[in-house]
Order: structure tokens, then sequence, then C-alpha cells
């Protein structure tokens, strides 16, 4: 069984990239890898370590996002279930600002998804449940919520297709200005 990769970078968004893993099946399901440090690590440009793990567990119709901040990279990935991923350039000096990118993420055909400081990060859960993994990597220590940037999932100036019009929000996604 093989661990490679294929990483592209997207398209549409430099600092965005999808990551393939080489997944082997069998009768018993299925096996992947989504992280090795020596090829994930050298796609990221500054003293970043990979060094914190997150895991959210949502059902069906639940939105998170949009969310991130000025130093902290991601590498997303749904490890069980489905959901529609976007990252969103919110680099107010980017050729590419307010431009998005989607992924369809989901167990049977494994993606993560990595993303460079001033991404906003945002999925929707297509499945009855899904499992969300975050690898994060920064210096210092972590910026939580009261210091994230935070724009609302339905600005018309990112004008994301998404797969609902009323998803389940957070108190902090309901009430953003913007």
């Amino acid at each position: 069984m093989g661990i490679e990769f294929n990483i592209k970078e997207s398209s549409l968004i430099n600092g965005i990239w999808e990551i393939k893993p080489n997944v082997s099946n069998d009768i018993r399901g299925n096996i992947w890898t989504n992280f090795i440090k020596s090829e994930i690590s050298q796609l990221i440009n500054d003293d970043s370590d990979f060094v914190h793990d997150k895991f959210s567990l949502s059902k069906k119709n639940v939105l998170r996002g949009i969310h991130g901040d000025k130093k902290t990279w991601k590498l997303v990935t749904c490890v069980y279930g489905e959901v529609f991923q976007v990252a969103v350039d919110c680099r107010p000096n980017s050729s590419t600002y307010g431009k998005y990118h989607s992924f369809n993420i989901c167990h049977d055909s494994p993606l993560s998804v990595l993303m460079s400081p001033m991404i906003g990060n945002a999925y929707y859960v297509k499945s009855k449940y899904a499992v969300y993994h975050y690898k994060l990597a920064y210096t210092g220590s972590y910026i939580d919520a009261d210091q994230q940037f935070s724009c609302k999932w339905d600005d018309p100036k990112f004008n994301i297709k998404w797969p609902t019009n009323d998803p389940l929000l957070s108190q902090r996604d309901k009430f953003i200005v913007g």
C-alpha cells in the first residue's frame, strides 16, 4: 500500500491546495493517509508547524464558517459523511480577493484541502452526520474565535452557491454583520 498524494494547487486561488491521497480499498473498507510532514509542510512558506488537531461532529444542514485568521494554515478533510467545502480568499491585497473555491469531500472519496492564512474556511454538511478534521499549523499560541475573522456565509460579495438557503448556524454565524 502506497502513501503517496496527488497535490494540486487551486487553479482559481493561490494559497489553496487539493491533496488527494492514495486510497487502499478491500473487503474491510479502506485506509488512507492525510498527512506526511515532509510532503505537506513543504507547501507552507513560513515558520509555521502543524501543532494542533481538532474534530467537529455536525449533523445534516449545519453550515460552519466562514472563519479564519492571519497566521493559521488549515489542512481539512471530512473523515466521515459528506461536506460541501468552501475556501474563500479574504486577503485584501490579493488579485482573487472575494473569490471562492468549493469542493465535495466525503469519506468514500477522501480529499484534503490545505488553506493558507487569510483564506476563510467554511463547510456545509450534506450527509446525516459528518466528522470534520482540522489540522492546524501556526507559530506562537492559537488564535481562537474571539481573534478570528468571520464573514457572513451568504455575503453577496462572495456569491457562494451553497446547497441550501436555510442552514443550521451557530450564534456566532447568525449575527455576523456584512
